[in-house]
């Protein structure tokens, strides 16, 4: 597939601060977003490094997950996007990755729930006939200025979205994944550098970082190779639904490159990570975050 040519100086990469003042309610639609992100339809040119192979994604629907299905779907792979309640997205999402010649699925549903993340392991079993990668993805923010301000219910649906659907969805899959299979967990550079605002989202970051160097530990005993990628500032419904509309025009602005990141420019680092060129790489946290 033919893809445009990128600028040669990652700075130019449109769209850049500053943004249109834009809010809307969580989770947030990709298609009310302006301007759109770029998740890879125009440019994003597979090569064949997962061919037969079948994934799950969660929070596949828009943002990093949609890229990542996208990218997947271009290498190779039939696809299982999970998402909460984002049809549009999802729909949108799902005709890209079959326009690429594979099977997709959309499975709507939370993902704080147990069941329903052991429902689509299943459901990927029975409509793929397989299971090699599971992308956890999904994830929730609430920005708040002090501790005082965190309900304890809001607290504990942050770690059940962000670190207990990791649990559970890895404990259902684990046990499917063949030798060569991959598991890749998103973190956040908020791991590393937190933000005070976002106490709750970067600790369930910081959990998800040692939980993916412990579980590396047991599943390459079985050829099963886990990592994560650390985004740095990336334009997704995220963003859109969980920042203040005045804080959104310059939003990644700050970082060295002077902009956040486009959810395609992600893709590349999940592939890397599920492809034979990653056989050594277990265990690893990839940085992908501007500087």
């Amino acid at each position: 597939m033919a893809g445009e040519s990128l600028p040669q100086d990652p700075r130019a990469r449109e769209p850049t601060p500053p943004f249109p003042e834009q809010h809307q309610s969580p989770p947030g639609l990709e298609a009310a977003m302006r301007p759109r992100p770029d998740f890879g339809e125009q440019t994003y040119q597979g090569r064949g490094r997962l061919q037969g192979k079948a994934a799950i994604i969660t929070g596949g629907d828009s943002g990093i997950g949609r890229a990542v299905a996208v990218a997947f779907a271009r290498e190779g792979a039939d696809v299982l996007i999970s998402y909460l309640d984002e049809h549009e997205d999802a729909r949108e999402t799902v005709r890209v990755v079959e326009q690429a010649g594979r099977k997709a699925v959309a499975a709507a549903g939370d993902v704080s729930a147990e069941e329903h993340c052991r429902r689509l392991v299943q459901r990927a079993i029975e409509t793929f006939g397989r299971l090699d990668i599971l992308v956890n993805n999904a994830a929730f923010q609430k920005p708040r200025q002090r501790i005082g301000d965190i309900p304890s219910e809001e607290w504990d649906y942050t770690f059940r979205t962000n670190v207990y659907a990791a649990f559970w969805l890895c404990k259902a899959a684990l046990p499917q994944l063949p030798a060569g299979g991959a598991i890749i967990n998103t973190a956040s550079v908020q791991a590393d550098d937190p933000s005070a605002s976002l106490l709750a989202y970067a600790t369930t970051k910081g959990a998800i970082v040692t939980f993916t160097k412990a579980l590396a530990r047991e599943a390459i005993q079985r050829g099963v190779r886990v990592n994560a990628v650390a985004p740095g500032p990336v334009w997704t419904p995220l963003i859109a639904s969980t920042s203040s509309a005045q804080t959104i025009p310059q939003f990644g602005a700050s970082q060295p490159i002077g902009r956040p990141a486009q959810p395609a420019e992600l893709a590349p680092a999940y592939v890397f990570l599920t492809s034979p060129e990653a056989s050594y790489v277990v265990g690893t946290v990839l940085a992908v975050t501007g500087g």
